[in-house]
C-alpha cells in the first residue's frame, strides 16, 4: 500500500505544479518558466519516493518498467490508478484555485501528426532515461537519477511544449483535459503516443542490455 500512496502523492504534486505554473501562470510571465518548475517538482518527488515505489508518477513509465521486467504485474493496475487519482485531485484543486471569474486557459492548437510525433519521441526519451538510470545494473545506486529524469521532462517541455503541451504522461493528459487546456476529443493523441513511447523504450532497453534481467 505504501507504494501506491507514494505514486499518488508524487503524481499529485507533479500535476499541481503543472497546473499552477502552466495553467495559472504562476511561474513567470505567461508561464514562461513553467518547464523549470515542472522538471524540478518531478525531480524532488523522485528523490522523495524513489526508494519506496520507484517513483514512476506516469502510467507510460509504469508500462515501460513492467515490460522491462522490473514491475510486478500485480502492481501495474494499482500504480496507474494511484497516478490517475493523484492527477485528478490536483486538477480539481487547480480549478478551485483558478476560480469562476478567471478566464479559461487558451486551448492547445494541436496539429495531430505533429503532436503525436513529439509526444511519442519525448515519452520514449523519458522512459529510456528512467530505465537506464533507475533500473539498470550499471547505474545501480547512483545519486543522479532524479535529476536526469526531471531534466528530461524539462528539456522536452521547453523543446516541444508549444507543439503538444509537453505532456509525456497519460495521467497528465487526463488532468489537462479536466483543467480545460485541451478537449476530450484530443486525449487519444496523448494516450496513444505516450504508451507507445513507453513500450518502445522497454523494447529498445532489452535489446541493448540483453544480460540485464
Amino acid at each position: 500500500m505504501n507504494k501506491y500512496i507514494v505514486e499518488f502523492i508524487g503524481t499529485f504534486f507533479l500535476v499541481l505544479t503543472i497546473g499552477c505554473a502552466a495553467v495559472l501562470g504562476h511561474a513567470g510571465e505567461g508561464g514562461m518558466f513553467a518547464p523549470l518548475a515542472i522538471g524540478s517538482a518531478l525531480m524532488v518527488m523522485i528523490f522523495a519516493g524513489g526508494h519506496i515505489s520507484g517513483a514512476h508518477y506516469n502510467p507510460a513509465v509504469t508500462l515501460a518498467v513492467y515490460l522491462r521486467g522490473k514491475c510486478p504485474v500485480a502492481d501495474v493496475g494499482p500504480y496507474m490508478l494511484a497516478q490517475v487519482a493523484g492527477a485528478v485531485l490536483a486538477a480539481g484543486i487547480v480549478l478551485f484555485l483558478k476560480g469562476t471569474g478567471a478566464p479559461p486557459p487558451g486551448p492547445l492548437k494541436l496539429i495531430v501528426a505533429k503532436a503525436l510525433l513529439v509526444e511519442f519521441l519525448y515519452t520514449f526519451a523519458l522512459a529510456t532515461v528512467v530505465l537506464n538510470v533507475a533500473t539498470a545494473k550499471g547505474t545501480s545506486g547512483n545519486s543522479f537519477y532524479g535529476l536526469a529524469i526531471g531534466f528530461t521532462v524539462l528539456a522536452g517541455a521547453f523543446a516541444v511544449g508549444p507543439i503538444s503541451g509537453g505532456v509525456f504522461n497519460p495521467a497528465v493528459a487526463l488532468a489537462i483535459v479536466i483543467m480545460g487546456v485541451t478537449s476530450w476529443t484530443r486525449i487519444w493523441i496523448y494516450l496513444v503516443a505516450n504508451f507507445a513511447g513507453g513500450a518502445l523504450a522497454a523494447v529498445v532497453f532489452k535489446m541493448l542490455n540483453p544480460s540485464d534481467k
